[in-house]
């Protein structure tokens, strides 16, 4: 691609990007990631001891469901009953990727998708105003249809409240506060991009364009909070874990930010840092322990992270920035992918898929059936991906759509994943999956340019 200029003098300490590959936390003669995290999702989602069988001098080998039923029943291990991580390692060999049968076709492009946390409702949001909730126990009867009020341009994000005791209500949220005064954004023009309920469903946590984080009081109904939080938009937020009191955030400005609202007020900064991706940050997804996460980044990577290695400020920015490239059109230039972060902070980085034209969204799998041993992700290319945590390895990728899936959602406890495109279609894919044939006629295409 012409035009293309890479400043390696971004840092004053040498090159800010180089060309050779990083150990980004991984074994030296593997791509195994040797981490606490890796122990961690082994014994989450790894049979018993005595199950489990190894090659003499190899890794262990996956005990076959047979041998773990013949195990149970025979008592090998001294509890007469699978332990959960004895059923993750069961249920996380059947991969959710027969079908796909769709579940809905829209006129307009899918935009988000979401499993309720029991799994019985599942909301979409597309593009215009247009929301639906469907009932998953009643063959994805549509139970609710609405038409959200007072849209500029398109639903960006839905979050269920975690009692659902939202779903009957219809409000616009107010995140004007008169303590705030900034300059630098119209109020009228701020734009939502992420939202996230927290655990005990009082509280929003909401990413905008005028580079801030708002956390928003359900019960007082304004804004408790307003951090200015990065140097560009801040395209994904979330609560770190049940207690509300961290908050990981990621923005344009390729930068991963951690909050602790504990200290905020007194510091006015944030607890810490995280660097690694070379193009800004479309996705965060916590790992729900407080100390893991994983982003999606425009430089067409995903990366894991632990905040424990973070930083108290980006010691370097890199200014990878291509003058001539804009991700919600062209390709990704094909020297940058050889490319990395001096500085980078991640436990290992997942490629393969395509961040390209919209805000893709990636996630860890279900602890309940996974014990989140996979990490999974939309992709421009309108597949959807599937790799392995610890191995790193694609281990599944399911193309069908004809146009971006922006985001996927895994059912918490059934082997089912949806998947949300910009054809319109939410399709559904599932392990072994229905005995009808799968959905196969073409969703409508649309020729004009993308946007976020």
């Amino acid at each position: 691609m012409s035009g293309i200029q890479t400043d390696s003098n971004a840092c004053n300490d040498g090159d800010a990007l180089s060309g050779t590959t990083a150990r980004q936390g991984c074994s030296k003669n593997s791509d195994y990631v040797d981490h606490d995290i890796a122990q961690l999702t082994n014994l989450r989602s790894g049979p018993h001891e005595l199950l489990s069988r190894g090659v003499p001098g190899g890794k262990k080998l996956p005990v076959s469901t047979l041998k773990m039923l013949v195990g149970r029943e025979g008592n090998y291990t001294g509890r007469g009953r699978f332990s959960l991580a004895d059923c993750c390692h069961v249920l996380s060999r059947y991969l959710p990727v027969n079908g796909p049968w769709w579940v809905d076709r829209m006129q307009s492009r899918a935009y988000v998708s979401q499993f309720s946390a029991d799994g019985s409702l599942f909301v979409a949001g597309f593009q215009q105003n247009h929301i639906r909730i469907y009932n998953v126990d009643k063959g994805w009867k549509i139970q609710k249809d609405i038409l959200a009020k007072s849209l500029r341009w398109t639903i960006t994000d839905t979050s269920l409240s975690p009692d659902q005791r939202f779903l009957e209500i219809h409000d616009g949220l107010d995140f004007s506060h008169d303590d705030y005064d900034d300059d630098d954004e119209d109020e009228d023009e701020l734009g939502i991009f992420s939202v996230k309920f927290s655990t005990d469903g009082r509280e929003l946590v909401a990413a905008s364009s005028d580079k801030s984080i708002y956390v928003y009081d359900l019960e007082a109904k304004r804004p408790s909070l307003r951090i200015p939080a990065h140097k560009s938009d801040v395209n994904t937020v979330c609560f770190a874990d049940e207690t509300g009191h961290l908050i990981f955030s990621g923005s344009d400005d390729h930068l991963c930010k951690v909050w602790d609202r504990r200290c905020f007020v007194t510091k006015g900064k944030a607890a810490g840092v995280l660097m690694g991706h070379l193009e800004g940050i479309t996705f965060i997804d916590s790992h729900g322990d407080g100390r893991y996460f994983i982003s999606n980044g425009k430089d067409q990577t995903t990366k894991l992270w632990d905040i424990r290695k973070m930083s108290s400020n980006a010691t370097c920015t890199p200014r990878l920035r291509f003058s001539d490239w804009d991700y919600r059109w062209m390709d990704y230039p094909t020297r940058a992918r050889a490319l990395k972060h001096l500085h980078d902070q991640s436990l290992a980085t997942y490629k393969g898929h395509s961040v390209l034209r919209t805000l893709i969204r990636c996630y860890f799998s279900p602890a309940y059936s996974t014990g989140q041993k996979y990490i999974y992700t939309g992709s421009s290319d309108g597949s959807l991906y599937i790799y392995d945590l610890v191995t790193r390895a694609l281990v599944a990728r399911r193309h069908h759509h004809k146009a971006p899936v922006r985001d996927c959602s895994w059912h918490p406890f059934y082997p089912m994943i949806i998947t949300s495109s910009w054809d319109g279609v939410i399709a559904r894919w599932e392990f072994p999956g229905s005995n009808e044939e799968p959905s196969r006629w073409e969703p409508i295409r649309e020729d004009h340019a993308f946007e976020d």
